[in-house]
């Protein structure tokens, strides 16, 4: 494939700078760590707008954006990001120095603060990579809303995740369309009214999770096998699977127009130069050009 970004954005510009958590970029793999273990990586103000920075940074640089495996400079654009965190706790939810400002902040300041909140959800449930999150033991309130975000899950066998918003009477109101399309409307409703923690056992029954394993040591396997997965998938496909997702969250159009749209779509696709080259070379039977570079 050849550049055609307008931008000429590439993977060795310079990463926005953070404190409260970092990236690694490994190929076409872009790993976000949160670094605050000594409070449960907790989410505050800074550790927000970082992650955001973060988003946005490997959104840009991604194939999906720029419809191309490799920037200018021949380096790879990104198809997968991975997050995860640093020591005992994946995320311990909202900061409680954050919980205790909300309290003496007005309205319009706490509308503020969710606002950000809200962005970062959006920023990471609409990435255009694929998303793999490795949760070790608990993941509360935010940090379940971080999960939620993601599209692909693996737990550790003792970790648990909890809407934990009610135990301390409010709501998981901005994390709640991202919970609510992850696990349905029953079981948001069930775990947003009792606010217990819940098991990875039953957290990979209702659909919150998409694998458990034995220790957090055993991570790195889980995720060899889904990267393997996902890169031999057309990473356009990837990205253009998600959109179609969100299209059809937000649908309100009768079915005959949307019958309508799912044809234009993979007459789009199939006709993309993306589509053109997998569709080649399986009658060819040679591999397409996004397994011959990795």
């Amino acid at each position: 494939m050849v550049y055609s970004g307008c931008d000429d954005l590439k993977i060795t510009d310079n990463k926005p700078q953070t404190n409260y958590c970092n990236i690694a970029i490994e190929d076409s793999i872009a790993t976000i760590t949160l670094n605050r273990k000594e409070v449960y990586n907790a989410l505050n103000a800074d550790l927000i707008n970082e992650l955001i920075q973060l988003l946005i940074w490997t959104k840009e640089r991604s194939v999906g954006e720029n419809n191309d495996l490799l920037d200018s400079n021949g380096d790879k654009y990104l198809r997968i990001l991975v997050v995860k965190s640093v020591g005992k706790h994946f995320c311990a939810g909202a900061d409680i120095n954050m919980m205790r400002e909300a309290g003496s902040k007005t309205a319009e300041e706490n509308r503020q603060d969710s606002t950000r909140l809200d962005q970062l959800f959006y920023s990471l449930w609409s990435h255009p990579c694929f998303t793999v999150g490795l949760i070790q033991g608990v993941a509360l309130g935010g940090g379940a809303g971080l999960i939620a975000c993601l599209d692909h899950i693996i737990m550790e066998s003792k970790s648990q995740l909890a809407l934990s918003e009610a135990k301390l009477g409010i709501l998981p109101a901005v994390i709640g369309p991202y919970v609510y399309r992850k696990i349905g409307s029953a079981q948001f409703r069930r775990l947003s009214m009792l606010a217990s923690r819940v098991s990875a056992e039953e957290a990979l029954r209702i659909g919150f999770a998409n694998e458990i394993v034995d220790t957090s040591e055993d991570f790195h396997s889980s995720l060899e096998k889904i990267i393997i997965e996902v890169l031999s998938t057309g990473p356009m496909a990837i990205s253009e699977a998600k959109k179609l997702t969100l299209i059809f969250d937000r649908w309100n159009d009768d079915d005959s127009k949307l019958r309508q749209f799912t044809l234009d779509e993979t007459s789009k696709m199939r006709g993309s130069k993306e589509g053109q080259e997998g569709l080649s070379s399986f009658i060819e039977r040679r591999k397409p050009n996004w397994l011959s570079k990795e």
